[in-house]
C-alpha cells in the first residue's frame, strides 16, 4: 500500500516540476509592441527668383555652383516624389530642383565644365540627390 502512495506522490512531484519549468514565474512574459518612430519631415523655405532666367556663373550669390543631371520644379510629379523621399516640404511649388548634382569647381580652371545642367542652388545639403532653389547659369 505504501508503494502505491509513494508512486502517486512521485508522479505528482514530477508533474509539478514539469509545469513549473514550462511556466517560469508562474505567468507568461508580457508582450511588448513597439511602433516605429514617425518619419521626420523638414520644411524648407526658398525664395524663388522672379523668373527662371539663366544668369552668368559669376553672379551666383545664393549658393554653390552645381552640375545636375536634370532639373525639375517642386510641383512636378518627379520633383514631388524626390522631395517626399528625403522628407522635405517646400512652400513654393515653382521652386526649381536640381537632380543628381555634383559641385562645379573653380571657374576658369581646366575641368570646370558641365555636360548637363549648370545651376546655382540655395540648398545643397541633401547629398547630391536633390538641390533646392536652383537658378540655371551659363559657364
Amino acid at each position: 500500500m505504501f508503494s502505491r502512495i509513494s508512486t502517486v506522490v512521485f508522479y505528482v512531484l514530477c508533474a509539478c516540476t514539469i509545469l513549473a519549468a514550462a511556466i517560469p514565474g508562474g505567468k507568461p512574459p508580457p508582450t511588448t509592441t513597439t511602433s516605429p518612430p514617425p518619419p521626420v519631415t523638414t520644411t524648407v523655405t526658398v525664395t524663388a527668383p522672379g523668373s527662371t532666367t539663366t544668369i552668368p556663373a559669376s553672379s551666383c550669390s545664393t549658393g554653390d555652383l552645381q552640375c545636375c543631371d536634370s532639373t525639375e520644379t517642386a510641383g512636378s510629379v518627379a520633383g514631388a516624389a524626390l522631395l517626399s523621399l528625403i522628407g522635405v516640404v517646400v512652400q513654393d511649388v515653382s521652386v526649381l530642383l536640381g537632380v543628381a548634382c555634383s559641385p562645379i569647381t573653380v571657374i576658369g580652371v581646366g575641368g570646370s565644365t558641365c555636360s548637363a545642367q549648370a545651376v546655382c542652388c540655395q540648398d545643397n545639403s541633401h547629398g547630391g540627390l536633390v538641390s533646392i532653389g536652383c537658378v540655371p547659369v551659363t559657364l
